[in-house]
């Protein structure tokens, strides 16, 4: 078996309001809309992300995204308007937490500066 691609996938109530909010979080528009209720963002050539439209799930998903400099991130997120507490010391990195509108994690990881 040869796996060569990763999508990981954030279930949401409402797509329109989701997609705004990840539009900001990615600063662009997604690049595909495969199939009703399912937008992709290809953030590189072997992984993205899928956001899919099934509300009695909606809430239940997280990311980890690794990010060089956190606290570009965070002044990246801010400009955006999406609310954050910054970055946080963890164990072995950095860590900077957002969720989205349905409550799903997104956790940047970073090295410590």
């Amino acid at each position: 078996m040869a796996i060569r691609r990763l999508l990981a996938q954030m279930t949401v109530s409402d797509l329109e309001r989701a997609v705004a909010w990840y539009t900001r979080l990615f600063g662009r528009g997604f690049d595909a809309h495969p199939m009703a209720g399912l937008v992709e963002w290809h953030l590189a050539d072997t992984f993205g992300v899928q956001v899919w439209a099934e509300p009695g799930r909606a809430g239940q998903s997280c990311m980890v995204l690794d990010e060089p400099d956190l606290d570009v991130r965070v002044a990246d997120l801010e400009r955006a308007g999406i609310d954050n507490d910054g970055a946080q010391d963890a164990t072995s990195s950095r860590i900077l937490l957002v969720t989205d509108p349905d409550g799903n994690r997104v956790v940047f990881t970073g090295p410590f500066t």
